[in-house]
């Protein structure tokens, strides 16, 4: 009897060995499809999301809310196409092209959900009675910061590619993935701080205070994922996220970092900003 458990055990564990190396091979792999469907599905809501909203206030413009919208159309969009064509992306010669497509749009990931942290660094300050004119400068002279090393890391792999400058543009992204989980840390939970010492108690003091909350937890978590995994990609090539071969790390890795989180914040963030309002409309809600 304990034969034929072993037997049927072993006969298990083989057939389940061989479907993961089949999936896991597979050029072809379904998780990578799946990856494909996740994100235009997260694109499309987004795009329906920023569509609603110009309907409801045209009169607007371009606010924060918005382009945080427009960025995650965007970004997502990219994701779809580049897991669609899959076996035609990550073979790309030279390599630094597959870099560049997998690359960049994390980095407008990153613009896209730091513009969450600028948002919430201007009511902080303005409740503090704090100057907020220097925070869209710093804002966009970070990102510019981050775009211009990352375009010149790319720039010197497709002249002389380099295993020590890819290494280098590994940690480079890692630590900017870092450095967006410490800013939801500190400017989320100053303002969730802020909100639960307000003396007025209501129903919108407590949705806020969730909705903060809820977001800063989200993202501080990704980015704190996305920057773990890419420094150990860096340092272990059998984890490495940008190769054909891993389709199963990367489905877990993207659908933790960017597609999950990304759901959650655009259910989160889906309330519609009210018609006609004052000049003291406020664009993320």
């Amino acid at each position: 009897m304990d034969l034929k458990l072993t037997l049927t055990l072993l006969f298990s564990f083989s057939n389940y060995s061989s479907w993961f190396n089949r999936f896991n091979d597979s050029t072809h792999s379904p998780f990578f499809y799946t990856l494909c469907a996740a994100y235009s599905l997260i694109s499309t809501i987004a795009l329906i999301q920023l569509i609603r909203i110009e309907l409801r206030v045209p009169e607007y413009g371009w606010t924060t809310q918005k382009i945080f919208h427009l960025f995650n159309f965007i970004v997502s969009g990219v994701r779809a196409l580049v897991f669609g064509f899959h076996a035609q992306v990550f073979l790309l010669h030279p390599k630094v092209l597959t870099l560049v497509l997998l690359d960049l749009p994390g980095l407008v990931f990153f613009s896209t959900y730091t513009l969450l942290v600028l948002f919430w660094a201007e009511i902080y300050h303005q409740a503090r009675s704090l100057p907020t004119d220097k925070l869209r400068i710093v804002y966009i002279a970070v990102n510019g910061a981050v775009y211009l090393i990352q375009v010149g890391i790319w720039i010197y792999l497709w002249l002389a590619y380099n295993d020590s400058v890819d290494f280098i543009g590994k940690l480079f992204i890692g630590g900017v993935s870092f450095a967006a989980a410490l800013g939801f840390l500190i400017f989320g939970g100053r303002l969730f701080s802020m909100l639960k010492r307000f003396p007025i108690e209501s129903k919108g003091r407590r949705k806020k205070l969730q909705e903060v909350g809820f977001v800063t937890a989200i993202c501080f978590t990704c980015f704190l994922i996305r920057s773990v995994m890419v420094l150990v990609s860096a340092f272990d090539s059998d984890a490495s996220l940008d190769v054909l071969d891993h389709p199963i790390l990367d489905f877990v890795y993207y659908m933790v970092v960017e597609i999950l989180p990304s759901a959650l914040v655009l259910f989160i963030l889906r309330k519609l900003p009210p018609k006609r309002i004052s000049a003291q409309y406020h664009d993320i809600r």
